[in-house]
This record gives C-alpha cells, structure tokens and sequence, in this order.
C-alpha cells in the first residue's frame, strides 16, 4: 500500500502516476517463469540480431561526431548531394558505405528510442513495485515488532528485521545527505 493510499492522499503525484500506482495495487501482477524465459530470449534475439554492436570508452565517445535530431539533415542532405552528384567526389570515396553508415544510424536512432521507452517504463514499474513491496515489508516489520513481546520466537526475526532496516536507513541517510543540493 503506497503512503496515504488509504485516504486517497498521494503527496502531490500526478493523475498519471496515481492511476498507475492505483493499476498496480488493483491488480496481481507477476512475471511467469515461461513469460520471463521467452522475454530474456526476446532479448538474446535482438543481441544477435545485432552483432556489430559495439562498446566504447568514455575518451572514445568525446572524440566521436555526434548525429543528433539537428545534425540529421545536414547528413541526410549530404547523402543526397553525394548521390545526385557523384562526379565530384573522388574515386576512392565510398558512397555506398556512406549510405550503409546512414540507414544503419537511422535505424538504430529509432530501435534506441523504442528501446530507451521500454527500459524507462520498466525501471519506472520496478520503482513503483518496489515501494510497494518495501512498504509492505515495513508493515510486517511493525507486526513483528509488536508481536515479538508476547510471541517466544520473533525476538530474533524482529532483531533481524531492525538491523536490516537500520542499514537501509543508515544507508538512505548517507545517499540524501552527499545529493548535491540545487538552487532555484
């Protein structure tokens, strides 16, 4: 249950991440062994759809043309001036492997862009899971709590249960405290 579910509050959400948080909580949810083996092969598909991928260093990418949404036409139109007038380029160009170049990035720009939503939507359903498992586990925590005083036996698993939240705590605290804070 996400904080303030119960009275409806959400602490300023917006209408998009309420309905969403609201479709998580209405519904059970849950990633089948076959559902999760046939999508990871979904992924090991596209890896080996896609064998010239590369990795690069960081002083690599700094040194590297950079073809953003502006810089597009400027090459598109260059192909097209190359294409109509390939008498002015010297022989040893290779037009062909500049068009190859070109409808290989076009067509990585549009996989990366439909990729980059799906990583966005499901890092954003592992955020919203997560708060509610984390916010489950703090409710059963409270219960354990409260029972270990008359229960033989929770004593240790409510001692467990503090310490590891004590080291969630500690380590949320650490996190927050070295954000940089920004000044509007």
């Amino acid at each position: 249950m996400l904080p303030g579910a119960s009275t409806g509050e959400f602490y300023g959400r917006t209408n998009s991440v309420r309905r969403f948080y609201c479709a998580l909580s209405r519904h059970q949810h849950y990633l089948s062994d076959a559902d999760l083996q046939d999508i990871q092969q979904a992924i090991d598909t596209i890896q080996q759809k896609l064998p010239f991928l590369i990795s690069l260093t960081l002083d690599e990418r700094k040194r590297l043309y950079k073809m953003g949404d502006k810089r597009l036409a400027f090459v598109q139109n260059s192909l097209n001036a190359a294409q109509s007038n390939r008498n002015i380029l010297p022989a040893s160009f290779d037009l062909e492997g500049f068009a190859n170049d070109y409808r290989l990035a076009t067509s990585l720009a549009d996989l990366l862009m439909r990729l980059n939503q799906l990583t966005e939507q499901v890092d954003d359903t592992l955020l919203a899971v997560g708060s509610e498992a984390m916010s489950s586990s703090l409710t059963v925590y409270d219960y354990v709590k409260t029972a270990a005083k008359k229960t033989p036996g929770l004593k240790a698993i409510a001692g467990q249960l503090g310490n590891l939240f004590k080291a969630i705590k500690n380590k949320s605290a650490k996190a927050a405290a070295e954000q940089p804070v920004i000044s509007g």
